[in-house]
């Protein structure tokens, strides 16, 4: 048993770590699309700080402090010291909390599926949750890191469960704009909806409409403003192993919504069916001018990774 034991140790110490990887098909110039890829990492850790690693759900970026935020979808909460160039620099991990309430208090199971992450104008660190609908403000950098100080109101159709397609379906990403504020979306448009009709939302109860990917339950799992005020929007489509998982980056003009729908333009769409090695990607984070890195979910599964990739949109 203790032979067992240290092996199993042993095997831990030597997976923890980050790698370089290759996930891209052959590419001319590392460019694909729309987009330049400039580094790909795996990221390999069993635990932080005695918090579990895994089912990352969004990142954001505090290019004050060079610090890259992780949140995972059972209320964790993870900081890494990163620096961005033409690569990613100098990454290590630094902490790891599990989020609580305002009391210090670990948030209760059905309350803490973590989803979306961003930093607003004033370097807040915002937490936006499914299961019950809600965005909180969280401590980063003091002895109460991963506490609530506040929630923020909703506007009033995402407050209520019933009005999403599933508890599961609700505040999946989340974004803060210079001119418009907090902005959050379901993975899935609201029950009232047309499904392919998806729907980004201001909590001052502003709404801009752009049309889903065609591909099979195609899912808003991420969002960042870009450089010139419209997003960039990540969606994921799923429908099980025999099926490509397709990953589209799209431009999603939002002072461009002629009849109430807003232009949009293709960015890249990662299939891997079509040579990506791409896994769960859920988040993504503006790191510098026209750069970003989106991060995948392992679903906390032997078979599946970490993934960090960074980009470059042309």
């Amino acid at each position: 048993m203790k032979i067992v034991l240290f092996c199993l140790s042993l095997f831990s110490l030597l997976a923890a770590g980050i790698e370089s990887i290759n996930i891209a098909p052959k590419l001319v110039n590392h460019t694909f699309m729309g987009i330049k890829i400039l580094d790909q990492k795996q990221l390999n850790f069993e635990r932080i700080n005695g918090v579990k690693f895994a089912e990352l759900s969004d990142v954001t970026y505090d290019k004050h402090t060079h610090l890259l935020y992780f949140v995972g979808d059972k209320g964790s909460l993870f900081s890494f010291r990163a620096t961005f160039t033409d690569k990613i620099e100098d990454i290590k991990p630094i902490s790891a909390v599990k989020l609580k309430t305002k009391k210090g208090k670990h948030l209760r199971k059905w309350k803490r599926d973590s989803e979306g992450l961003t930093l607003d104008g004033k370097r807040r660190l915002l937490i936006s949750f499914e299961g019950k609908a809600k965005i909180g403000w969280f401590h980063k950098n003091s002895q109460n890191v991963g506490n609530l100080i506040r929630k923020y109101r909703l506007p009033k159709l995402l407050k209520k469960t019933k009005n999403y397609r599933s508890k599961n379906k609700s505040l999946e990403s989340l974004a803060w704009h210079p001119k418009y504020g907090i902005l959050t979306a379901a993975e899935w448009p609201l029950k009232k909806d047309d499904k392919k009709r998806q729907t980004i939302y201001a909590l001052s109860g502003k709404q801009w409409h752009f049309k889903a990917e065609p591909e099979a339950k195609s899912a808003v799992v991420a969002m960042e403003v870009m450089d010139d005020g419209n997003l960039l929007v990540m969606e994921r489509s799923y429908t099980g192993l025999l099926n490509p998982m397709v990953i589209t980056l799209k431009k999603v003009m939002i002072n461009r919504c002629p009849k109430g729908l807003c232009l949009t333009k293709i960015v890249a769409k990662m299939s891997n069916h079509q040579g990506w090695d791409i896994d769960n990607f859920e988040g993504l984070a503006k790191v510098g001018k026209n750069r970003y890195v989106m991060v995948s979910d392992d679903n906390e599964n032997f078979f599946q990774k970490t993934l960090l990739l960074y980009f470059e949109v042309l």
